[in-house]
């Protein structure tokens, strides 16, 4: 499961490297640009799921290591 979740955060920030790319700073809420700021707020939004899912994994291994 580490391995998994690794993969897709590292794919989510691959994500938000890529729209980055695409954002026009000049009109960041106009065309593309605004799908891209979508897809950076989704991709960073996935990337702290994931974080919050992979600590409360360790977490849950503690708790059972204590039993």
């Amino acid at each position: 499961m580490k391995i998994f979740t690794s993969i897709l955060v590292l794919l989510a920030l691959a994500l938000i490297v890529f729209n980055i790319t695409l954002l026009d700073f000049k009109n960041p809420f106009q065309g593309d640009s605004a799908v891209a700021f979508i897809g950076i707020a989704a991709s960073f939004c996935a990337v702290l799921i994931l974080l919050i899912f992979r600590i409360s994994k360790r977490i849950e291994e503690k708790m059972n290591d204590n039993r």
